[in-house]
């Protein structure tokens, strides 16, 4: 039974196990009920899926997903909750604990063995400071996956859904909504966390897409193109990326591509959909061949 979503159980348990917090690790336990089963709902968890946590903590949202789930892969690098782990998790016979840094685990490799190479969940409390890392990973490494469904900073998770126009448009907005429908599900003050957190926490929903929106013919050169455009965010497409040691392309060729797609040659590339990159480096490639 789920029991530690409680301040005072878990601040008994912490105090017992005489475990100290580390900020280097990013370490805010969450312990509001409602927004726990918020997560598993919103996940549509069954006994049918696999889910991988990052960062389990205490195990206060492991005990949820082991009750929802068929089977749960925890994934903890602080070797200190190991001992917590082991006693939160002991009636659960479906969960498996791992002690390691998720961005040094070969995840693919981990889907074959736990669960044949088919598709899995993922959901965790993510720490602020890897949250980005650690989402791009999973899409980057084209783990197999159904949906990615995390607390962030609220700051980031509204990043991940907006679109041009607005100040926190940026690369991650378009890598997120390249691989995955982004919707922001909870949200969560500080009160919500031991300890509490300076900033306001959200939970948001990855469902990852069956074939990207867009069809482009070199998916690595168009986050090339759009990291040198939103490193240089105030300047035109032009002299951004004619800046750009990663993008093969000069001014006179980014003219020429802008040209065809019949866009301002001052445009900036904080005004780009997701579509209009995927053109312009379809124009790109044709150009450079």
């Amino acid at each position: 039974m789920a029991y530690l979503a409680n301040p005072t159980k878990t601040l008994g348990l912490i105090k017992r196990y005489g475990f100290n917090f580390r900020k280097d690790y990013g370490q805010n336990f969450l312990i509001d009920a409602n927004i726990l089963e918020t997560i598993v709902e919103k996940s549509e968890i069954t006994k049918d899926d696999c889910v991988l946590e990052i960062g389990p903590g205490i195990g206060t949202m492991t005990q949820y997903l082991c009750e929802a789930a068929g089977k749960v892969i925890a994934v903890e690098l602080d070797k200190a909750l190991l001992p917590i782990l082991d006693e939160t998790l002991a009636e659960y016979k479906n969960v498996e604990i791992i002690n390691n840094d998720i961005l040094k685990v070969d995840i693919n490799k981990l889907v074959e063995e736990e669960n044949n190479g088919n598709p899995i969940k993922v959901v965790a409390n993510l720490p602020y400071y890897i949250t980005t890392p650690i989402i791009m990973k999973l899409f980057e490494a084209r783990v197999p996956l159904k949906s990615i469904t995390v607390m962030v900073q609220s700051e980031v998770a509204e990043r991940m859904q907006v679109g041009p126009g607005t100040k926190d448009y940026g690369a991650l907005s378009l890598a997120v909504q390249y691989y995955a429908k982004p919707e922001i599900i909870a949200s969560a003050g500080p009160k919500c966390f031991i300890p509490a957190p300076k900033v306001g926490s959200s939970v948001i929903k990855l469902l990852r897409h069956e074939n990207p929106p867009v069809e482009v013919k070199n998916e690595k050169l168009m986050f090339r193109i759009i990291r040198a455009v939103f490193n240089q965010r105030r300047k035109t497409m032009v002299n951004a990326l004619n800046n750009s040691p990663e993008v093969p392309a000069n001014k006179e060729l980014v003219k020429v591509v802008l040209e065809k797609m019949e866009k301002s040659l001052t445009v900036r590339g904080e005004t780009f959909t997701l579509e209009d990159f995927a053109t312009f480096t379809n124009y790109l490639v044709e150009e450079i061949k």
